[in-house]
């Protein structure tokens, strides 16, 4: 019953998204290629909202610190708390909200795939990609892990190698491409999740034989939300932030002096950004040195 309901509030972005892949595979002739277009296409359309989406995020890391201090000072005031939160949201200009709202924009796109695949899966009990439907696949003597085949016979069978692929991609996006954490609780946290997000994702795809279209489509979905998210880490982020999720992002001491005009900027080894000091001053503490 669930599954009909959520169905039926979904047909237009499901029926729009059945007619962009029968549209692209026109061309193609490949309903596995026609996925993984219609996966870059889609994060193309989306790129507005995931660059507004970051850009969020990364105000409200910017003011972590003082958040924090704020939460510190008055621990038994809330009412205070909420108050001096609301001042730095204002003073910052800061929404705690804009960086939900594209996410809710493009889940209902995410979950629709499962009902394109669901909707033409005798279209795609045919289809084959890369290993997917290869002659090996069509062996007799193909290999299966409780029921679930290693490598599947068409785009319409689970394909166990593919969710393992997902899966892992899923840690690498959590692992290494997450906005940097902003205190040692939150980077704790961001590595289990690491761990748990993956593996629950590769025990549905096993538990539930998903079929290999669907997760063909989400795995590709997830590289290339990757690249983007690398890209806009490395643009609008610290150097080092995509690379080092191991440390928290920490702040400079309260009231610290901006780095003088020529100064230059250097990562430190948790990912923030620290001033090098003038060649005057370095060559200064060299001669005390000797």
């Amino acid at each position: 019953m669930h599954v009909l309901i959520a169905a039926s509030w979904l047909d237009p972005i499901v029926n729009a998204l059945s007619a962009a892949v029968m549209a692209i595979d026109k061309p193609i002739g490949n309903l596995g290629w026609s996925l993984v277009i219609l996966a870059v296409l889609i994060r193309v359309v989306f790129w507005p909202l995931n660059t507004a989406q970051f850009k969020a995020f990364l105000s409200m890391q910017k003011i972590a610190p003082q958040l924090k201090r704020v939460q510190e000072r008055y621990k038994d005031d809330r009412q205070r708390i909420q108050q001096e939160t609301m001042a730095l949201y204002k003073e910052h200009k800061v929404n705690p909200f804009a960086g939900c709202w594209p996410m809710l924009v493009q889940y209902p796109v995410i979950i629709s795939v499962y009902y394109v695949v669901m909707n033409h899966k005798a279209l795609f009990e045919n289809q084959n990609w890369l290993w997917i439907g290869s002659a090996i696949t069509h062996a007799a003597s193909a290999p299966a892990i409780f029921g679930v085949p290693i490598l599947a016979a068409s785009l319409a069978h689970p394909d166990l190698v593919l969710i393992l692929l997902y899966a892992f991609s899923m840690y690498l996006s959590v692992r290494y491409v997450s906005m940097p954490a902003t205190d040692p609780q939150q980077a704790q946290t961001q590595r289990m999740m690491a761990v748990i997000s993956p593996v629950m994702l590769g025990f549905l795809g096993w538990k539930y034989h998903w079929p290999s279209a669907m997760v063909l489509y989400w795995f590709a979905y997830n590289i290339f939300t990757m690249g983007q998210q690398f890209y806009l880490l490395r643009r609008y982020h610290q150097p080092l932030a995509a690379i080092d999720s191991e440390h928290a992002i920490t702040e400079g001491p309260a009231g610290a002096a901006a780095p003088a005009k020529g100064n230059k900027i250097s990562p430190s080894g948790n990912g923030a950004i620290q001033p090098k000091p003038p060649r005057n001053a370095r060559s200064k503490r060299k001669n005390r040195r000797t």
